[in-house]
């Protein structure tokens, strides 16, 4: 009788697995042409990939040891290793425009973002294009991950609406979880704001409080846990709920590193003082310079660029200013070493649990190292070196706790770009060729045919929402969205160049335009049609680089390239009129205008 028991178990059990594998293979040829191929193994994938977006804040080209910089940054040199680095991407010059275009696909002017919402051009408030925060016409990645079933998360920085301003938050945008701050920035070890209240007539004599969330719900946000630290443990925590779910989700974190106020822990900032105080800032320029053409981050045809006129000269400083400058250089330096500590641990987390080789891994910056600088003549801003001179220490010995309030300044922010120009809030490549790089999903662990590349493809941040898409197998709706008119993105995908089926990720003819604060450029293949006003140190004419040979826009081409440049010219002023572009006062300075 038990030998016969154990018979009929045995058949149930081989009738079972074949009636399986019967269905498991139906269902699979059902779905073939649904199922994506893995970029790393050549394998069918059974499951949607996981996605980490990582976003670092106001970090240079040059700023990441993966792009050539004097700061370790071995858990970035792992993505570099595994995935691609893009060395010809741009974002936007500043924040929240760049965060537009990385949650939409779509020009910034087309979702409320042609206004930088720290700084209005005044004839722009109230019309529409320009309300300095996400509108309503658009659908966010976010929005639609979740529709496919995504778990989706952002942790650290918003920056795209949800305060007095107008806007909303991240959960009405499509996110299931979040954590952090709407604004663009807050004190790093505790819950002071970054900026005063330019509209409380007392604002300049007290310091403010920043609103921290926990899903919509108020948070209060220790004191003394830095913002790396504190932004990570719940973007882990976040993931980790979603694992346990079995369900794929998209983590958007949004670091604050290395946004000022410059502030991290005190042992990762005294490693570096003595190189920078070596250095001065002539130095670091020079050093970047040569690491990143070496490295071949830029090409070997890359000019040395020149002084700028508004930066200062390190031999003009005392040698008291000079050590509190290295100290603030070493104090961003260790930001960003922070950030790198943090992707470490995101990382590790995903490889022991599991999930590494079914991710999708993107890093990028929003924009160029913040220059401004409070008491500088040409770009300062008086009232904020009030607040900050009568509400915080800026003494040597205060650097980098949350009692001090620095920015690295015109000089340093000038120096961290290395051979290239300008920084945050300009058009020049130092503003908005920022670190990219892409892991797709296997490539850690298999052989991945572009592992350890460098590629000069030209790339727009709003390619990124396009290529998450794509691998996660989500369709846009194009125009419509929930019953409601949205715009389309122009951002393409860049699955093809990563997969090996292309060399470029766009055409010629897939050119892109842009514009912020009455500055304009045009990218065309590798050309780039640039104008920048006199208020904002350029001469008002339009000229004409190709940044790949010449990343320091330093050989005008227009005229031994007219007949491009007429038609560049062509195809801006085409966009321009197409997305009712207003022209902007040609003495008119953005960082004055700050606290307006």
């Amino acid at each position: 009788m038990k030998l016969l028991l154990r018979i009929n178990t045995i058949k149930i059990m081989r009738d079972l697995f074949f009636l399986t594998f019967l269905a498991l293979f139906v269902t699979g040829c059902g779905q073939s042409s649904d199922k994506k191929k893995s970029i790393a193994t050549g394998q069918i994938e059974q499951k949607q990939p996981n996605i980490l977006l990582l976003v670092g804040d106001d970090i240079a080209f040059g700023d990441l040891g993966a792009f050539g910089s004097e700061i370790p940054t071995p858990n970035m040199n792992r993505l570099a290793d595994a995935g691609v680095r893009f060395s010809n991407f741009h974002a936007s010059p500043v924040c929240s425009v760049t965060r537009a275009m990385l949650m939409t696909g779509c020009n910034n002017i087309e979702v409320g973002l042609g206004s930088f919402d720290y700084s209005f051009y005044p004839p722009t408030k109230g019309v529409s294009g320009y309300e300095g925060y996400l509108t309503d016409n658009t659908v966010t990645i976010a929005q639609l991950l979740e529709d496919a079933g995504y778990e989706t998360y952002k942790s650290g920085k918003w920056h795209l609406g949800g305060e007095a301003a107008g806007g909303v938050g991240p959960l009405s945008w499509g996110f299931t979880k979040e954590f952090g701050i709407l604004s663009g920035g807050s004190n790093h070890w505790n819950d002071l704001a970054m900026t005063p209240d330019f509209s409380d007539p007392n604002g300049l004599n007290v310091k403010r409080k920043e609103h921290f969330t926990l899903n919509g719900e108020h948070f209060d946000r220790p004191e003394g846990v830095y913002s790396g630290e504190l932004y990570t443990e719940h973007m882990l925590n976040f993931i980790k709920e979603g694992h346990a779910n079995n369900k794929p989700w998209f983590a958007y974190m949004a670091f604050t590193t290395a946004h000022f106020p410059i502030q991290a822990p005190a042992d990762m900032i005294d490693k570096h003082y003595q190189k920078y105080l070596d250095l001065g800032y002539a130095g670091l320029k020079k050093a970047r310079y040569e690491s990143l053409k070496s490295k071949g981050l830029i090409t070997e045809t890359a000019i040395e660029p020149e002084f700028n006129e508004i930066t200062h000269k390190w031999e003009s400083l005392s040698d008291e200013e000079q050590k509190i400058q290295a100290k603030v250089m070493a104090t961003y330096a260790a930001m960003i070493e922070d950030q790198d500590n943090r992707t470490g641990q995101i990382l590790d987390y995903l490889k022991e649990s599991g999930q590494l080789d079914n991710t999708l891994v993107i890093y990028v910056t929003d924009n160029g190292p913040e220059g401004f600088e409070a008491t500088h003549p040409r770009t300062g801003n008086p009232e904020m070196a009030k607040w900050i001179e009568t509400q915080f220490d800026q003494s040597f010995e205060a650097i980098g706790t949350g009692d001090s309030e620095h920015t690295i300044g015109v000089s340093w922010a000038n120096a961290a770009t290395g051979g290239l120009q300008w920084w945050k809030w300009f058009i020049g490549e130092g503003g908005i060729r920022v670190p990219m790089m892409i892991v797709p999903p296997g490539a850690f662990s298999e052989n991945y045919d572009r592992s350890g590349q460098i590629s000069n493809a030209v790339m727009s941040v709003k390619d990124l929402p396009m290529t998450i898409l794509d691998y996660a197998g989500v369709s846009h709706p194009g125009t419509t969205y929930e019953d409601r008119n949205v715009v389309k993105p122009s951002g393409v995908t860049a699955r093809p160049f990563l997969e090996g089926d292309s060399d470029i990720v766009r055409s010629n003819d897939q050119w892109y335009a842009f514009e912020l604060f009455g500055n304009g450029y045009l990218m065309k293949g590798n050309y780039k049609l640039m104008k920048v006003r006199e208020g904002m140190f350029g001469d008002g004419e339009w000229h004409l680089y190709d940044v790949v040979a010449d990343p320091s826009e330093m050989n005008a081409l227009e005229e031994d390239m007219s007949e491009m440049f007429e038609e560049m010219k062509q195809l801006y002023a085409g966009y321009a009129k197409e997305n009712n572009i207003m022209e902007v006062d040609a003495a008119w300075n953005p960082f004055k205008a700050a606290s307006e």
